[in-house]
């Protein structure tokens, strides 16, 4: 199945999300009734995606009683699949709000363990479903055992698809994939603590962000490159210029999720021939709507729009 917006989940999640009147050690804790919902990198941005209006098919890795389980959550949203054998048992993970102050705690399984055969499969999935101009979007954590070399390899194989690539990813293969350039990676999303580690050096305003964000569009290891400052919105620089989009605040109910459903929005408004100010714009609504949101709920469309109103952009 070929579609315009694809997004990539090596490492899928069943997520739950439950309340206990307090937190505390060593004795059991009364919790509601979990909300449950599918999880991970990729398959957050389609779901946001889906919220918005929009549709992307989420390529995701599965197995066993709870990778069904996932395939069926997706398919009561409405999110489109595309499902291929992973390793082992699809991982769960849940968060915990201590109802007294409001805290959340979240508990993040590492999933099973890839071996090379496993991302051969995973890469033949990728090509069957990517076509030329499709917008691939690969967000979330890798599985233990897949290279850090892998959103490098993606982007090569996206290239002799004639397809452009969105990475939001992390750790050592952030590192990697910054270290050289790549013709077909069209946006790389990072945080400003991720921004620093990289930089090796403090970011502490929007032009310092900025500035870093422009030095690795000057070495070509993307075309646009985002940095997200959390509360301060994100800065966005590529070689046409360099924006700084902030949301108005909101109240903090969960930041489950507030980062795919930016790359979520920025991915739609783009698929739909808006300038990347315009959809750095969304992204920062999106964002700012999910974290006002409960558990994993991300990002409602009608306050997305309503924020997106609101939201202010200027050229730095």
């Amino acid at each position: 199945m070929r579609t315009d917006i694809l997004t990539i989940t090596l490492n899928p999640a069943v997520d739950f999300a439950t309340t206990a009147p307090r937190i505390i050690p060593d004795v059991k804790l009364r919790c509601s009734e979990p909300h449950v919902d599918p999880g991970g990198g990729g398959i957050n941005v389609a779901r946001a995606i889906r919220m918005l209006g929009g549709q992307a098919t989420a390529l995701i890795a599965i197995g066993g009683a709870n990778g069904a389980r996932l395939l069926q959550l997706l398919a009561l949203e409405g999110v489109p699949t595309v499902a291929f054998q992973g390793p082992g048992e699809t991982r769960m993970s849940f968060s915990v709000t201590d109802a007294a102050s409001g805290e959340q705690y979240r508990f993040v399984m590492p999933g099973p363990a890839w071996q090379e055969e496993d991302v051969a499969r995973g890469l033949v999935s990728i090509d069957q479903a990517t076509g030329d101009g499709t917008l691939v979007v690969l967000s979330g954590s890798q599985p233990p055992g897949v290279a850090k070399e892998f959103p490098s390899i993606l982007a090569e194989h996206v290239r002799g698809r004639g397809a452009r690539l969105i990475v939001d990813t992390s750790g050592p293969a952030l590192v990697h994939l910054a270290g050289q350039p790549h013709e077909t990676v069209f946006c790389l999303r990072m945080d400003d603590a991720e921004a620093e580690a990289l930089a090796g050096r403090k970011l502490p305003s929007r032009t310092d962000s900025a500035d870093f964000a422009s030095e690795l569009v000057a070495r070509g290891v993307a075309r646009n490159v985002i940095v997200a400052r959390g509360a301060d919105g994100s800065v966005l620089a590529n070689a046409e210029g360099r924006w700084h989009a902030v949301a108005p605040r909101v109240p903090v109910v969960s930041k489950v999720g507030a980062g795919d459903s930016f790359v979520g929005a920025f991915a739609l408004w783009f698929a739909r021939g808006e300038p990347v100010a315009e959809a750095l714009k969304a992204g920062v609504a999106a964002a700012a709507a999910a974290v006002a949101s409960e558990a994993t709920r991300l990002c409602d469309r009608k306050l997305t729009e309503t924020l997106l109103a609101q939201c202010e952009l200027t050229q730095l």
